[in-house]
C-alpha cells in the first residue's frame, strides 16, 4: 500500500497489465470472485494486495508464469489492472475494513474468505501437475496464504507483509492473522507432513509487525522461514521508513537487491516444493 517510485538508482518497480490473462467467475463458500489465470505447470494462488490486482501484482504474477507455473489471482477487491495508488483506493480499502469476509480487526479469526481460497485452491490443484499448489498472500492477504494451508493440496504457502489483523493494539500486532483452530491444523502438517512456510517483511514496517512474526516463529519453528529485508533509516538501499510490499511495489530486477533477491527466494521455495 505504498505509492510506486524510483529508488536511488533511478530504477521503477516491474509493472504489467491484463494481457494474456483469462478470467471467469469461481463459486465458493458462498462468495464469487472473478479470478484472472495464466500459465501453464504447477499451481500457484497469487492473493493480490490492497487495492487490487494492480500493475505490480500482474507483474509478479507474470513473472510466476515465466518461471514455469500457472497462477490463478483472484479478484477479491478493487479493479484489476488499475493503478495502485488511485482516487478510488481508499473507498476500496474502507469496504475491506468493515467486510464480513476479511474480519479486518478480529483476532482469533476464521475469516471466511480463508475457506474460498481453500477452494480454488483445491480447484487449481485438480487442473494441474505437481505435488500441490503454492499459495501467496500479500499485505492484506499475506496471512490468508497460511490459512490456506488448513487444506491438504496447498503445500508452500509464502505470506509476504501480512498485515491482518489491522494492528491497533499489541494483541492484535501478536495475532498470526488465522485462528488458533486453524494454526494448529498447520502446525501438525507441519510435524507430520514436512509443512513449510516463507514469510517476508521489511523490518520497520508498521502495518506487518514483527510481533506476529515472532508468533508465527515461536509456533512454526524451523518450519517457518523468515526474510526480513533492513528498512531502518539510514539502510544502503534507500529503503524509507514505510517500505511494505516486498514482492511487488519495492522491487528493482537487478542482483543484490534485497526485494529482487527475495523474489528469486520465493521462486525457489515454489520449485523446491511443487516440481
Amino acid at each position: 500500500m505504498t505509492a510506486p517510485n524510483h529508488d536511488v538508482a533511478g530504477q521503477a518497480a516491474p509493472e504489467a497489465d491484463l494481457s494474456g490473462w483469462t478470467s471467469e467467475p469461481f463459486t465458493a463458500a458462498g462468495y464469487t470472485h472473478d479470478v484472472y489465470r495464466k500459465g501453464e505447470g504447477p499451481g500457484v494462488v497469487l492473493i493480490p494486495e490492497m487495492p487490487g490486482i494492480h500493475p505490480g501484482v500482474l507483474a509478479l504474477g507474470n513473472h510466476l508464469v515465466d518461471n514455469g507455473f500457472t497462477v490463478a489471482c483472484p479478484s477479491l477487491y478493487g479493479t484489476p489492472g488499475a493503478a495502485s495508488m488511485r482516487p478510488g483506493m481508499v473507498p476500496v480499502m474502507l469496504r475491506g475494513c468493515v467486510a464480513k469476509e476479511f474480519a479486518a480487526f478480529a483476532t482469533n479469526a476464521d475469516r471466511p474468505v480463508a475457506h474460498y481460497l481453500r477452494a480454488l485452491a483445491r480447484d487449481l490443484n485438480d487442473k494441474t501437475p505437481g505435488k500441490g499448489v503454492g499459495v501467496i498472500g500479500e499485505c492484506w492477504s499475506g496471512g490468508f496464504a497460511l490459512a490456506a494451508a488448513v487444506d491438504d493440496s496447498v503445500i508452500a504457502p509464502v505470506l509476504s507483509q501480512p498485515s491482518l489483523p489491522v494492528g491497533l493494539t499489541a494483541k492484535q500486532r501478536r495475532d498470526p492473522g488465522l485462528s488458533e483452530a486453524e494454526l494448529k491444523v498447520v502446525e501438525k502438517r507441519a510435524v507430520e507432513e514436512g509443512l513449510c512456510a516463507l514469510g517476508l517483511r521489511f523490518s520497520e514496517d508498521p502495518l506487518s509487525p514483527a510481533a506476529r512474526f515472532k508468533t508465527l516463529k515461536d509456533r512454526l519453528g524451523d518450519a517457518f522461514e523468515v526474510i526480513e529485508i533492513n528498512s531502518k533509516k539510514g539502510n544502503e538501499h534507500g529503503f524509507g521508513a514505510m517500505a511494505h510490499s516486498v514482492l511487488t511495489l519495492e522491487v528493482r530486477e537487478r542482483d543484490g537487491h534485497p526485494a529482487y533477491e527475495a523474489r528469486k527466494r520465493v521462486v525457489q521455495f515454489l520449485k523446491e516444493r511443487l516440481v
